[in-house]
Protein backbone atom coordinates (compact mmCIF):
# COMPACT_ATOMS: atom_id res chain seq x y z
CA UNK A 1 0.00 0.00 0.00
CA UNK A 2 1.64 3.11 -1.13
CA UNK A 3 1.27 5.99 0.92
CA UNK A 4 -0.18 7.74 -2.95
CA UNK A 5 -3.23 5.52 -2.92
CA UNK A 6 -3.97 5.60 0.98
CA UNK A 7 -4.84 9.60 0.13
CA UNK A 8 -6.94 8.50 -2.26
CA UNK A 9 -8.85 5.81 0.08
CA UNK A 10 -9.44 8.57 2.27
CA UNK A 11 -11.19 11.12 -0.27
CA UNK A 12 -11.77 14.45 0.49
CA UNK A 13 -9.97 14.26 4.41
CA UNK A 14 -6.72 15.09 4.57
CA UNK A 15 -4.37 13.14 6.62
CA UNK A 16 -1.07 13.12 8.22
CA UNK A 17 0.41 9.68 7.57
CA UNK A 18 4.00 8.42 8.35
CA UNK A 19 5.75 5.57 9.58
CA UNK A 20 6.10 5.98 13.22
CA UNK A 21 9.65 5.20 14.65
CA UNK A 22 8.59 4.96 18.52
CA UNK A 23 6.15 2.60 18.77
CA UNK A 24 6.25 -0.12 16.15
CA UNK A 25 2.99 0.72 14.72
CA UNK A 26 2.34 0.54 11.04
CA UNK A 27 0.95 4.04 10.98
CA UNK A 28 -0.27 7.11 12.65
CA UNK A 29 -2.85 9.25 11.74
CA UNK A 30 -4.30 12.49 12.26
CA UNK A 31 -7.56 12.04 13.67
CA UNK A 32 -9.31 14.63 11.82
CA UNK A 33 -6.93 15.87 9.43
CA UNK A 34 -7.86 19.85 9.80
CA UNK A 35 -9.91 21.46 11.94
CA UNK A 36 -10.99 20.00 14.97
CA UNK A 37 -14.19 20.40 16.18
CA UNK A 38 -14.56 22.16 19.13
CA UNK A 39 -11.01 23.44 19.65
CA UNK A 40 -9.55 26.76 20.73
CA UNK A 41 -6.45 27.75 19.61
CA UNK A 42 -3.60 25.49 20.84
CA UNK A 43 -1.37 27.99 23.08
CA UNK A 44 2.69 28.15 21.91
CA UNK A 45 3.86 26.92 25.17
CA UNK A 46 0.45 24.12 25.33
CA UNK A 47 3.22 21.53 23.95
CA UNK A 48 2.65 17.38 24.37
CA UNK A 49 5.05 15.75 26.52
CA UNK A 50 6.07 12.22 27.09
CA UNK A 51 7.38 10.73 30.18
CA UNK A 52 8.96 7.96 31.68
CA UNK A 53 8.85 7.32 35.73
CA UNK A 54 10.49 5.10 38.18
CA UNK A 55 7.58 3.05 37.74
CA UNK A 56 8.79 2.79 33.93
CA UNK A 57 4.89 3.30 32.80
CA UNK A 58 5.42 5.61 29.66
CA UNK A 59 2.96 8.85 30.27
CA UNK A 60 1.79 11.35 27.26
CA UNK A 61 0.14 14.07 28.33
CA UNK A 62 -1.41 17.77 27.20
CA UNK A 63 -2.39 16.01 23.64
CA UNK A 64 -4.15 18.56 21.50
CA UNK A 65 -3.64 16.84 18.10
CA UNK A 66 -5.61 13.64 18.45
CA UNK A 67 -4.11 10.73 16.58
CA UNK A 68 -4.80 6.63 15.34
CA UNK A 69 -1.90 5.01 15.35
CA UNK A 70 -2.88 1.49 13.15
CA UNK A 71 -1.50 -2.10 13.86
CA UNK A 72 -2.58 -4.12 10.88
CA UNK A 73 -1.67 -7.90 11.43
CA UNK A 74 -0.24 -10.00 8.14
CA UNK A 75 -3.57 -12.05 7.87
CA UNK A 76 -6.31 -9.80 9.34
CA UNK A 77 -9.69 -11.33 10.62
CA UNK A 78 -11.56 -8.83 9.52
CA UNK A 79 -12.12 -7.46 13.46
CA UNK A 80 -10.82 -4.01 14.35
CA UNK A 81 -10.48 -2.97 18.01
CA UNK A 82 -9.62 0.74 18.68
CA UNK A 83 -7.96 0.94 22.01
CA UNK A 84 -8.66 4.06 24.84
CA UNK A 85 -5.39 4.22 27.20
CA UNK A 86 -6.41 5.38 30.88
CA UNK A 87 -4.77 7.89 32.91
CA UNK A 88 -7.66 9.64 34.73
CA UNK A 89 -8.01 11.94 31.75
CA UNK A 90 -5.17 13.69 32.95
CA UNK A 91 -2.63 11.46 31.17
CA UNK A 92 -2.21 8.55 28.84
CA UNK A 93 -0.52 5.42 29.56
CA UNK A 94 0.20 5.32 25.58
CA UNK A 95 2.33 1.94 25.99
CA UNK A 96 0.95 0.05 29.00
CA UNK A 97 -2.43 0.21 27.49
CA UNK A 98 -1.90 1.44 24.07
CA UNK A 99 0.80 -0.06 22.36
CA UNK A 100 1.54 -3.29 24.48
CA UNK A 101 -2.01 -4.12 24.11
CA UNK A 102 -2.13 -3.41 20.15
CA UNK A 103 0.52 -5.32 19.26
CA UNK A 104 -1.44 -8.90 21.31
CA UNK A 105 -4.45 -8.08 18.99
CA UNK A 106 -2.01 -7.90 15.75
CA UNK A 107 -0.57 -11.18 16.93
CA UNK A 108 -3.87 -12.55 16.74
CA UNK A 109 -4.98 -11.26 13.47
CA UNK A 110 -7.20 -7.98 14.91
CA UNK A 111 -6.30 -4.94 13.70
CA UNK A 112 -5.40 -2.46 16.34
CA UNK A 113 -6.23 1.31 16.51
CA UNK A 114 -4.58 3.10 19.20
CA UNK A 115 -6.57 6.63 20.03
CA UNK A 116 -4.30 8.97 20.97
CA UNK A 117 -7.14 11.63 22.15
CA UNK A 118 -7.40 14.46 23.66
CA UNK A 119 -6.86 15.23 27.56
CA UNK A 120 -9.95 17.65 28.96
CA UNK A 121 -8.35 20.95 29.49
CA UNK A 122 -10.09 24.60 29.07
CA UNK A 123 -7.10 25.99 27.26
CA UNK A 124 -7.49 23.94 23.97
CA UNK A 125 -11.14 22.99 24.02
CA UNK A 126 -14.80 25.24 24.08
CA UNK A 127 -16.03 22.27 26.11
CA UNK A 128 -13.67 20.11 27.63
CA UNK A 129 -15.84 17.35 29.15
CA UNK A 130 -16.96 16.85 24.97
CA UNK A 131 -13.10 16.54 23.19
CA UNK A 132 -12.72 13.10 24.29
CA UNK A 133 -15.77 11.60 23.40
CA UNK A 134 -15.36 13.41 19.94
CA UNK A 135 -12.35 11.49 19.37
CA UNK A 136 -13.67 7.96 20.72
CA UNK A 137 -16.53 8.62 18.01
CA UNK A 138 -14.22 10.23 15.37
CA UNK A 139 -11.97 7.36 15.89
CA UNK A 140 -14.76 4.56 15.05
CA UNK A 141 -16.42 6.92 12.18
CA UNK A 142 -12.69 6.73 10.18
CA UNK A 143 -12.39 3.12 10.54
CA UNK A 144 -16.23 2.56 9.54
CA UNK A 145 -15.44 4.98 6.76
CA UNK A 146 -12.35 3.33 5.67
CA UNK A 147 -12.35 -0.01 6.27
CA UNK A 148 -11.60 -1.61 3.39
CA UNK A 149 -8.67 -0.04 3.33
CA UNK A 150 -7.66 -2.22 6.34
CA UNK A 151 -9.57 -5.52 5.44
CA UNK A 152 -12.34 -4.81 8.25
CA UNK A 153 -15.65 -5.97 8.79
CA UNK A 154 -17.61 -3.18 9.31
CA UNK A 155 -19.91 -4.95 11.47
CA UNK A 156 -16.83 -5.82 13.74
CA UNK A 157 -15.25 -2.66 14.72
CA UNK A 158 -15.34 -2.81 18.49
CA UNK A 159 -13.72 -0.17 21.49
CA UNK A 160 -11.53 -0.77 24.71
CA UNK A 161 -10.60 1.33 27.11
CA UNK A 162 -8.77 0.62 30.02
CA UNK A 163 -9.46 2.82 33.77
CA UNK A 164 -10.74 6.54 32.54
CA UNK A 165 -10.35 5.27 29.06
CA UNK A 166 -12.53 2.30 30.20
CA UNK A 167 -15.19 5.50 30.99
CA UNK A 168 -14.40 6.61 27.43
CA UNK A 169 -15.02 3.54 25.88
CA UNK A 170 -18.31 2.90 27.82
CA UNK A 171 -19.38 6.43 27.16
CA UNK A 172 -18.92 5.96 23.08
CA UNK A 173 -20.95 3.28 23.37
CA UNK A 174 -23.82 4.48 24.74
CA UNK A 175 -23.31 8.38 23.46
CA UNK A 176 -23.04 6.89 19.81
CA UNK A 177 -26.38 8.71 18.80
CA UNK A 178 -25.54 11.96 19.50
CA UNK A 179 -23.96 13.83 16.98
CA UNK A 180 -21.02 15.11 17.80
CA UNK A 181 -18.78 15.26 14.74
CA UNK A 182 -19.18 15.41 11.30
CA UNK A 183 -20.75 12.52 9.73
CA UNK A 184 -22.09 13.71 6.36
CA UNK A 185 -22.22 10.12 5.51
CA UNK A 186 -25.05 8.50 8.43
CA UNK A 187 -22.39 6.38 9.37
CA UNK A 188 -22.89 4.38 12.13
CA UNK A 189 -20.97 5.18 15.58
CA UNK A 190 -22.35 2.47 17.83
CA UNK A 191 -19.21 -0.18 18.46
CA UNK A 192 -19.63 -3.34 17.66
CA UNK A 193 -18.62 -4.94 21.19
CA UNK A 194 -16.64 -3.08 23.96
CA UNK A 195 -13.92 -4.28 26.11
CA UNK A 196 -13.45 -2.52 29.22
CA UNK A 197 -9.95 -3.43 31.53
CA UNK A 198 -10.83 -1.85 35.64
CA UNK A 199 -13.01 0.83 34.08
CA UNK A 200 -14.37 4.19 35.31
CA UNK A 201 -17.84 3.63 34.65
CA UNK A 202 -19.90 5.61 37.26
CA UNK A 203 -19.70 9.57 38.07
CA UNK A 204 -21.31 8.96 41.25
CA UNK A 205 -20.75 6.90 44.65
CA UNK A 206 -17.68 4.63 44.01
CA UNK A 207 -16.34 6.79 40.97
CA UNK A 208 -12.71 8.46 40.68
CA UNK A 209 -12.69 11.73 42.00
CA UNK A 210 -9.55 12.19 39.81
CA UNK A 211 -11.55 11.80 36.38
CA UNK A 212 -14.64 13.33 37.42
CA UNK A 213 -12.52 17.08 38.18
CA UNK A 214 -10.71 16.56 35.05
CA UNK A 215 -13.38 15.32 32.79
CA UNK A 216 -16.03 18.29 34.04
CA UNK A 217 -14.18 20.85 36.46
CA UNK A 218 -14.50 21.36 40.14
CA UNK A 219 -18.53 21.62 39.95
CA UNK A 220 -20.29 19.40 37.92
CA UNK A 221 -23.91 19.70 37.32
CA UNK A 222 -26.23 16.63 38.13
CA UNK A 223 -27.01 16.60 34.74
CA UNK A 224 -23.37 16.55 33.58
CA UNK A 225 -22.40 13.63 36.54
CA UNK A 226 -25.79 11.55 34.71
CA UNK A 227 -24.58 11.66 31.16
CA UNK A 228 -21.30 10.60 31.86
CA UNK A 229 -22.18 7.78 34.37
CA UNK A 230 -22.56 4.70 31.61
CA UNK A 231 -24.41 2.39 33.82
CA UNK A 232 -27.47 5.05 34.04
CA UNK A 233 -27.34 5.47 29.79
CA UNK A 234 -27.40 1.58 29.08
CA UNK A 235 -30.23 0.75 26.80
CA UNK A 236 -31.39 -2.50 24.41
CA UNK A 237 -28.76 -0.61 21.74
CA UNK A 238 -25.64 -1.10 23.90
CA UNK A 239 -23.50 -3.04 22.19
CA UNK A 240 -22.23 -6.61 24.24
CA UNK A 241 -19.31 -6.41 26.85
CA UNK A 242 -16.79 -7.63 27.94
CA UNK A 243 -15.31 -6.70 31.47
CA UNK A 244 -12.09 -7.18 33.86
CA UNK A 245 -11.92 -5.94 37.14
CA UNK A 246 -10.10 -6.82 40.99
CA UNK A 247 -11.94 -7.01 43.68
CA UNK A 248 -8.77 -5.26 45.65
CA UNK A 249 -8.86 -2.32 43.12
CA UNK A 250 -8.83 0.83 45.40
CA UNK A 251 -8.76 3.67 43.01
CA UNK A 252 -11.19 2.49 40.51
CA UNK A 253 -13.64 0.07 42.99
CA UNK A 254 -15.46 -2.87 41.66
CA UNK A 255 -18.75 -1.43 42.43
CA UNK A 256 -17.98 -0.17 38.69
CA UNK A 257 -17.83 -2.96 36.58
CA UNK A 258 -20.81 -4.65 38.70
CA UNK A 259 -22.67 -1.69 38.30
CA UNK A 260 -22.04 -1.39 34.28
CA UNK A 261 -22.88 -5.37 34.16
CA UNK A 262 -26.19 -5.02 35.73
CA UNK A 263 -27.72 -2.57 33.46
CA UNK A 264 -26.25 -4.75 30.65
CA UNK A 265 -27.99 -7.44 31.97
CA UNK A 266 -31.35 -5.45 32.52
CA UNK A 267 -31.31 -4.70 29.02
CA UNK A 268 -30.34 -8.12 27.51
CA UNK A 269 -27.38 -6.95 26.30
CA UNK A 270 -25.07 -10.06 26.60
CA UNK A 271 -21.93 -9.34 28.38
CA UNK A 272 -19.45 -11.31 30.51
CA UNK A 273 -16.88 -10.23 33.52
CA UNK A 274 -14.52 -11.45 35.08
CA UNK A 275 -13.20 -10.46 38.34
CA UNK A 276 -9.80 -11.41 40.29
CA UNK A 277 -9.31 -11.82 43.74
CA UNK A 278 -6.04 -9.50 43.84
CA UNK A 279 -4.47 -6.87 41.37
CA UNK A 280 -5.56 -3.77 42.65
CA UNK A 281 -5.61 -1.14 39.62
CA UNK A 282 -3.38 -0.42 36.47
CA UNK A 283 -2.47 -4.15 35.71
CA UNK A 284 -2.42 -3.71 32.09
CA UNK A 285 -2.35 -6.94 30.28
CA UNK A 286 -0.32 -8.60 32.94
CA UNK A 287 -2.04 -9.33 36.78
CA UNK A 288 0.91 -10.50 38.67
CA UNK A 289 -1.21 -12.18 41.56
CA UNK A 290 -2.49 -14.96 39.43
CA UNK A 291 -1.44 -17.47 36.61
CA UNK A 292 -4.55 -16.57 34.92
CA UNK A 293 -4.10 -14.66 31.48
CA UNK A 294 -6.97 -12.57 31.30
CA UNK A 295 -6.50 -11.88 27.22
CA UNK A 296 -6.66 -15.64 27.12
CA UNK A 297 -10.40 -15.24 28.69
CA UNK A 298 -10.75 -12.24 26.13
CA UNK A 299 -10.03 -14.53 23.35
CA UNK A 300 -12.82 -16.75 24.40
CA UNK A 301 -15.26 -14.43 24.37
CA UNK A 302 -14.68 -12.75 20.77
CA UNK A 303 -14.71 -16.01 19.40
CA UNK A 304 -17.31 -17.79 21.23
CA UNK A 305 -19.28 -14.16 19.60
CA UNK A 306 -17.63 -14.87 16.64
CA UNK A 307 -15.18 -11.60 16.32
Amino acid sequence: MTISSTFRNFGLLTFLLFVATNSNAQQAISLYGGAIPGAKPTPADYVEETTTREDKVVRTSKVSKPELYVYQPASPTGTAVIICPGGGYGILAIDKEGHDVARKFQEMGVTAFVLKYRLPSDLIMKDKSMGPLQDALQAIYLVRKNAALWSIDPNKVGIMGFSAGGHLASAASTHFADMKIDNQENISLRPSFSILIYPVITFGTNTHAGSVKNLLGEKPTEEQKKYFSSERQVTAQTPPAFLIHANSDKTVPVQNSLRYNEALVKNNVPAEMHIYQAGGHGFGLYNKTTNDDWFERLKNWMQANKL
